[in-house]
């Protein structure tokens, strides 16, 4: 993840073009950026996981911080990199209208090169959705309606759809995404049959939340079952998961104690490791060190490319 977001006013965002193209020359495979559209002031509710928080979170900023939108930062990334994926992190996809939605990331994925992940969730923060005009309630139903509108409009070259939302036909849109079939979208959530459900209909991956992203092995063992149920093969299914950053005694990376992890991650069925690596100020080195936890990285899930 790079923070698109900042507690201040961080005078520019210089740092994070820099990060994004160092993550892409030494050979990351993946960047993410989280999403706030607005705050209201409660932000103790993010602690809540009977509303989509975690138990104990706290949210970065306060309701004034810095939140640049994550779409329109990713194409600013895109345009700065040449080969790391871009996703989000997720994105309150039922907070923009479908039909702009579904254009937006097509657009992206088409001037990226066939790059974006569009990772979704409902969020936790009702204010969000009364800004936006829409019933906090009900925002599983309308990010199941957002998903099926944008597939519909990135697969069918004349769409049509019919819903208690929406209604349209013999629609087109182009350019459809660059990735067959659309960009890939990756679930957010606990092991609950809404989630599940999403997921066995929309989803190319699985971001877990709550006890299933801390405890994967679990989590994702549940997950398999519950959309085995649904019928829904997930033998190909991407799972995110934390790579838990090990340091020395004077608080420098620990790359071999780190990349120890990795096996028992990869064999609990996770597909995708994220983390953030104390790394040197100074570009060059800083470079040489992400060269050298990307290279331990790819022995350890038995990569044979090199960085």
């Amino acid at each position: 993840m790079v923070f698109t977001f900042s507690a201040e006013d961080p005078g520019g965002w210089d740092a994070l073009f820099a990060q994004a193209r160092l993550l892409d020359e030494a050979g990351v495979d993946r960047l993410v950026v989280s999403d706030h559209v607005v705050f209201g002031e409660r932000l103790e509710e993010y602690g809540r996981p009977e509303i989509g928080g975690t138990a104990g979170g706290r949210q970065p900023t306060g309701p004034d911080g810095h939140w640049l939108e994550p779409l329109t930062a990713l194409s600013f990334l895109a345009a700065r990199t040449d080969g790391i994926r871009l996703g989000t992190n997720i994105l309150v996809a039922a907070l923009r209208r479908p039909v702009v939605l579904a254009k937006t990331t097509a657009t992206l994925d088409v001037l990226s090169g066939g790059r974006l992940d569009l990772g979704v969730g409902v969020g936790w923060q009702r204010e969000e959705y009364e800004a936006a005009g829409l019933s906090f309630d009900e925002r599983g139903r309308l990010l199941d309606h957002t998903l099926e509108v944008c597939q519909t409009l990135w697969r069918e070259p004349r769409a049509a759809h019919e819903s208690d939302e929406l209604r349209f036909e013999a629609i087109h849109m182009m350019p459809k995404p660059a990735q067959a079939g659309g960009v890939p979208i990756w679930v957010s959530g606990t092991v609950n049959p809404r989630v599940v459900r999403r997921l066995a209909r929309f989803g190319a991956g699985w971001i877990p939340w709550g006890p299933a992203a801390a405890d994967p092995a679990t989590g994702i063992a549940q997950m398999r079952d519950a959309l085995a149920a649904h019928g829904r093969d997930s033998a190909d299914l991407q799972v995110v998961g934390t790579l838990p950053v090990v340091r020395t005694d004077d608080g420098a990376l620990d790359v071999d104690r780190t990349m120890a992890a990795v096996p028992d991650l990869v064999a609990a069925g996770v597909t995708d490791l994220r983390a953030r690596f104390p790394l040197p100020s100074d570009p060059s080195a800083a470079l040489d060190a992400l060269r050298g936890i990307v290279a331990a990285f790819r022995v350890a899930v038995g990569r044979t490319d090199t960085v």
